[in-house]
């Protein structure tokens, strides 16, 4: 296959999946582990710093306590998740301490991004485990997340992690080589995409649905890469059981998908407001998306068709066209009753309405980006 070019840079995330990690199920590989251990471990030699977002938890679980298909009770989720977090860890510690390099466990909820104030925490947590030279292990927190709270995906906690620290890239590695324009399991003449921008439409049509054991197939991963170039990282996806893989990338070169950051890097804010869990959304006209997406203005709700979702003022929600196509997402001044009666009005004529008046904007443009 082609050799893709790229300069990684030197902070690294890098996501493992439950299916690679977990022979499809059968049981932790630790030969796997142990391969991918020793890559982090020759980066670390060369100056990089990598955080480890490591997925197989629930995977190996289920293993452990002979579950054949994975749970849809969330307390079995979690059940499966507390064992078999245990066995991972200390899988990862132990080969890591073959190399003399400490590690540390990282579980996150949503929750912990959500606060502000967390999420500055959580960040300088990480950064200081860096700066100490200890590998720091993520994962979802399944042990005690619920429905609303999930990232619902590992691929999607890396590219959040990937903004947090503010990596260069985000390795996701996989039980394929790289991402194909159609699913090379049906169509044998699929070709792989060696490079493209994380923005590009299309790759929504090639990327395929998830497994059995997770929740990350390709159209996660291409949604992880176009939230990892909200930071400027670009996104490899790239086969884990090719091994010095990482190693591979280091030195420029790689077998894999890249897929390109190409939109300015959004302020620490609103990287921090991209990490919060929508609760609704707002359907614009024309006028609104053209003014969002070419001059960067405030959204109004004379902008606004209407509204989905049940919401209050302060929380996050999605802007969509009339054809339901995402532009930007932000935090509203207004509850969804609220916008329900003032959607198309004037700004002018919100006290009207009302009978009160909260603020010109709906969507204030310091607290909105476009996607």
């Amino acid at each position: 296959m082609k050799q893709t070019t790229v300069d990684a840079g030197d902070i690294w995330v890098v996501k493992v999946g439950s299916a690679l990690l977990t022979y499809d199920g059968r049981g932790l590989d630790e030969q796997l582990v142990k391969d991918l251990v020793n890559d982090i471990a020759v980066l670390r030699s060369q100056g990089k710093k990598v955080v480890l977002v490591s997925s197989g938890a629930v995977a190996q679980g289920m293993h452990l306590l002979g579950f054949q298909t994975r749970p849809r009770v969330i307390h079995a989720l979690q059940a499966a998740a507390a064992v078999g977090q245990m066995e991972l860890i200390q899988s990862y510690q132990s080969n890591f301490t073959a190399h003399g390099v400490r590690t540390a466990q990282i579980l996150l909820t949503h929750d912990d991004l959500r606060s502000r104030n967390r999420y500055l925490n959580a960040r300088i947590t990480l950064t200081t485990l860096m700066d100490l030279g200890v590998v720091p292990i993520v994962n979802e927190n399944d042990t005690v997340a619920t429905d609303e709270i999930r990232f619902g995906d590992n691929d999607t906690l890396a590219a959040l992690v990937t903004n947090l620290i503010e990596a260069t890239a985000l390795v996701i590695l996989t039980d394929q080589p790289g991402l194909f324009d159609s699913n090379p399991r049906i169509n044998p003449e699929a070709k792989m995409v060696n490079e493209a921008l994380a923005s590009d439409e299309e790759l929504d049509a090639m990327a395929g649905e998830g497994g059995m054991l997770g929740r990350g197939g390709m159209t996660t991963k291409v949604k992880a890469s176009r939230i990892a170039a909200r930071s400027g990282a670009h996104t490899l996806i790239c086969s884990g059981r090719e091994t010095q893989m990482l190693q591979s990338i280091a030195t420029g070169s790689f077998t894999g998908t890249l897929l390109k950051a190409d939109k300015p890097v959004l302020a620490a804010r609103k990287q921090w407001l991209a990490t919060l869990p929508l609760e609704g959304t707002l359907i614009l006209d024309d006028g609104a998306v053209a003014v969002l997406k070419k001059q960067g203005r405030s959204l109004l709700a004379v902008g606004i068709i209407s509204t989905t979702g049940d919401f209050t003022r302060g929380e996050l929600v999605s802007c969509v066209n009339r054809q339901g196509r995402e532009i930007a997402r932000g935090l509203t001044n207004y509850s969804s009753d609220e916008l329900a009666r003032i959607a198309g009005a004037a700004s002018k004529d919100i006290d009207t309405i009302l009978g009160y008046f909260v603020d010109e904007e709906v969507i204030h443009r310091n607290n909105l980006f476009v996607v």
